[in-house]
């Protein structure tokens, strides 16, 4: 793994109207990491992804991906240098059948083939022809994510990606991001599924009022029972 930084996010303020949300984030993410930005409900998480991904333009800082800055970029832009986001509400199109979706993600310079989405998420292959809006809320999270990846990502954002779903495609998702996080695809990662962030992640963040509170290595993290608490009111047993 190396150690420079694909992304480098410095000091970003955001604002939505008068709201200031966001108040000088800065965060890093090396080459081939799973990264982690936790925080209560309304901290800025899917602030600073949007922000990232060029969805939202911050009102003062820097972003920069593989050397390049990249914060005033459009959304299409940042994605064409490969930066994917996975949103909360996945956006899948229901109409479309689970291969259309992904054929619609596919990058033509892409290293990953539909043979390669269909050998990690074998459901998907089950159900090739069913209509988006057919599958169940963790097929189509898998989806979701394996569309992401047709379009080859140097870094994959996902935001929420196992809220709501029963324990055992929860299980599934985990075993799957190792896959993608071993092929070489860096990983920012919100999540309030401690467990799941605690079992994939080289290092957290934590976000408290728009602003990065909190930095920790996983085992530092695991071990720190009174940061916990007093980030996010919870503990790890």
């Amino acid at each position: 793994m190396s150690t420079a930084p694909i992304l480098q996010v410095d000091g970003i303020h955001a604002h939505y109207g008068k709201s200031h949300v966001l108040q000088g984030v800065s965060l890093h993410v090396n080459d081939g990491e799973l990264v982690t930005l936790l925080g209560r409900n309304g901290a800025g998480k899917t602030t600073t992804l949007k922000c990232i991904a060029g969805a939202m333009q911050p009102t003062q800082g820097q972003i920069r991906f593989a050397g390049d800055v990249t914060s005033r970029l459009a959304t299409h832009q940042v994605a064409q240098r490969g930066i994917c986001l996975v949103p909360e509400h996945r956006g899948i199109f229901k109409l479309l059948t689970v291969e259309e979706n992904l054929m619609l993600g596919q990058k033509k310079s892409s290293k990953w083939q539909l043979e390669d989405i269909y050998r990690i998420f074998p459901r998907l292959k089950e159900r090739r022809t069913n209509g988006g809006g057919q599958l169940s809320g963790g097929e189509q999270q898998m989806l979701a994510i394996g569309r992401a990846l047709m379009n080859a990502p140097r870094l994959l954002m996902l935001d929420e990606p196992v809220e709501g779903l029963a324990p055992v495609i929860v299980e599934e998702i985990v075993a799957q991001l190792k896959v993608i996080k071993a092929a070489g695809v860096s990983i920012l990662l919100v999540e309030q599924n401690l467990e799941v962030c605690t079992q994939l992640a080289d290092r957290h963040y934590i976000i408290e009022q728009g602003a990065i509170a909190h930095e920790a290595t996983n085992s530092d993290f695991l071990a720190d029972d009174a940061a916990l608490d007093r980030y996010l009111g919870v503990g790890i047993d």
